[in-house]
């Protein structure tokens, strides 16, 4: 088995990691490095509560940990682990600078560790639906791909190292990653970047709205999301040259671990049929329409292929290459927004 710890036991600890680790048989969850309260064991009760990092880091029983701290700590964190010896699950946004990224993937490397990027939104049936209509050649080429994830939340969000003036902080860098990494899966990395980044809440001083285009020689990819929509447009609006693909941001996962469901459990990540996408193609200049039943999410997929890489030196669901990349296209985009124009990528 696999022994993993946690480098904090807030909610994405609680939400997005322990429930996966604790439901694979190839893990076992040691524990989670909690500074004031100590709540890991009122849920797991065999799991152990580290006071401190460095403990956690010196436990020669941990062969894994996961790095699912504040933004502007996953790099040194991150780099400690490995340094430990230690195989590492980072969170999103994997550093604030590519030249992060890439050190911390070469000394992965150098130390033979498994290095990954918890990019769990791969895994949500949205997403999943749309992959498989791709393969089965729905789509055709790609002409015009729009992917927002919008939120309507005029109050600061209690966590605060969210909405603190940090390296990393802000909407760019926390729902950024999930609509950058799926516009990197489904059309690799873009010849360039345009964006425009702003203020849209009057408490906010970090940057809540963001909308960039991602240039490639065939089409276009366009990213938006914001704190301030009170009505949610289609999530996916992808249009390709055999069909066009509409469906809203449905996945009902994370509802679900917030309110105490446990993974595999019976239909588990499935959508409600009035949330289902639907697929529109032209038969000789009539165009029809089907809906498209969802595949079932499962972030418990990225655990699983996590396990492989680390038992059997399989791929890593999300590499750290990929996690640079990622960090690239949003330094692309920073520049872009400070100075009005088309960044190079």
């Amino acid at each position: 088995m696999i022994n993993a710890a946690l480098v904090s036991f807030g909610m994405s600890g609680k939400v997005f990691h322990a429930p996966f680790l604790d439901a694979n048989p190839n893990f076992n969850l040691v524990g989670s490095w909690e500074r004031t309260q100590k709540n890991i064991q009122s849920i797991y009760p065999n799991a152990k509560s580290y006071a401190t990092y460095e403990e956690l880091l010196a436990d020669p029983i941990i062969d894994l940990v996961i790095v699912n701290s504040p933004n502007d700590s996953h790099y040194a964190y991150t780099k400690s682990a490995l340094l430990a010896g230690k195989h590492v699950v980072c969170e999103k946004a994997f550093t604030i600078s590519s030249a992060e990224a890439q050190e911390l993937d070469e000394l992965a490397q150098k130390k033979e560790l498994k290095l990954a990027v918890y990019q769990n939104r791969r895994y949500d049936a949205d997403f999943m639906t749309l992959q498989k209509l791709i393969v089965e050649e729905e789509i055709g080429n790609f002409l015009d791909i729009q992917i927002s994830f919008e939120r309507y939340r005029t109050n600061l969000s209690p966590k605060a190292h969210k909405e603190a003036v940090t390296p990393g902080a802000g909407l760019l860098y926390d729902l950024g990653p999930h609509l950058v990494d799926q516009a990197l899966v489904l059309s690799g990395m873009p010849l360039a970047v345009f964006a425009d980044i702003r203020i849209t809440r009057k408490v906010s001083l970090v940057d809540d709205y963001f909308s960039m285009i991602l240039y490639y020689p065939s089409h276009r990819i366009t990213l938006t999301s914001g704190m301030v929509f009170m009505t949610s447009l289609p999530a996916y609006k992808i249009y390709g040259t055999k069909g066009d693909f509409i469906k809203n941001r449905s996945d009902v996962q994370e509802a679900d671990l917030i309110a105490g469901k446990k993974p595999y459990t019976p239909n588990w990540g499935e959508e409600a049929a009035t949330d289902y996408g639907t697929l529109y193609t032209d038969h000789n200049g009539l165009i029809t329409n089907r809906i498209v039943p969802s595949i079932a999410g499962n972030y418990g997929i990225f655990y699983e292929k996590m396990a492989d890489a680390i038992l059997n030196n399989a791929p890593v669901p999300t590499s750290a290459e990929e996690g640079k990349n990622i960090i690239r296209v949003l330094e692309a985009a920073r520049n872009s927004a400070f100075n009005k124009r088309v960044v190079g990528v």
